[in-house]
């Protein structure tokens, strides 16, 4: 009995902006970010099975994810371009990641194919090199494949790995979709925060200058905040949206926060990791 195609299944975890300070736009239209960005154990689940046929494929459908917007479709024509590999790949996603969350499920699934694919393709190839195709995918893409929790600068490229402490997560996740595009181009968005010189930071620093925009056009994200923050002042926005998240130090104080969530906002539990499950595939 044949044994099949190698395949491989891998884990792309969830983020968290622990802060977001939007610091100022480029002449390109792009806007330039100091964020701390937070890995957590809320993860899709990808199956990479290898193609003797040099295509890349979808195993089936992902709901609300377009063929064309296929992030994770997209990574692997690039590594398969860049390293001049002529074998293919099928993609099987179990999405787990909101889509529209600002958790980053798409850019961690494009990071996750990357880095599988470098094992199961036996490219061998740095981080660096991966990262370089990475920043051409979405910059949030480039931290995932980083490994570590980092804050990220510049358009998000720039990344400095810090250390942070375990915590609990409870994730709202309001009925809600937020488009990151509308949101940074809100009129109203103030993009003069202004860049910290060191990366020491306090329990509870700094903000998300997105979530005046959000919490205006969204009037369900804006009650989930309001309510995660009855329960724990320090609960913010995460990315542009829609998912907020509070934070604790122990289980039993998470769990019961999260019980605790009016009825009708769908709440889950998570943890911060300390590396990326992949971060030994390069």
């Amino acid at each position: 009995m044949s044994a099949g195609p190698p395949a491989l299944v891998v884990s792309a975890p969830a983020k968290l902006n622990y802060f977001l300070h939007v610091t100022g736009r480029r002449d390109d239209g792009y806007h330039t970010l100091e964020t701390l960005m937070v890995l957590v154990d809320l993860a899709d689940e990808l199956t990479l099975t290898v193609r003797d046929d040099g295509a890349v494929v979808r195993a089936h459908d992902v709901d609300g994810v377009a063929l064309d917007d296929d992030l994770a479709l997209r990574a692997a024509r690039a590594l398969q371009a860049a390293a001049r590999v002529k074998r293919g790949v099928t993609i099987a996603l179990d999405k787990r990641i909101p889509i529209g969350g600002g958790l980053g499920g798409g850019s961690s699934d494009a990071a996750s194919v990357l880095l599988g694919l470098n094992r199961l393709w036996s490219l061998r190839w740095s981080r660096a090199a991966l990262a370089e195709i990475a920043v051409t995918l979405g910059a949030d893409v480039a931290f995932f494949v980083g490994g570590d929790n980092a804050i990220a600068r510049g358009i998000g490229e720039r990344l400095s790995p810090i250390s942070v402490p375990p915590a609990w997560i409870v994730i709202a996740r309001p009925d809600a979709h937020a488009s990151t595009a509308a949101m940074f181009a809100a009129r109203e968005l103030t993009r003069n925060s202004p860049s910290a010189k060191i990366d020491v930071f306090s329990e509870g620093y700094g903000r998300n200058d997105l979530e005046p925009v959000v919490r205006a056009r969204l009037p369900a994200v804006a009650d989930a905040i309001d309510a995660l923050r009855k329960l724990e002042h320090g609960a913010r926005l995460t990315g542009s949206g829609a998912c907020a998240f509070a934070a604790f130090a122990r289980e039993a104080e998470a769990r019961a926060a999260l019980a605790k969530l009016p009825r009708g906002l769908r709440g889950v539990l998570a943890r911060t990791l300390a590396r990326h499950p992949l971060a030994s595939f390069a």
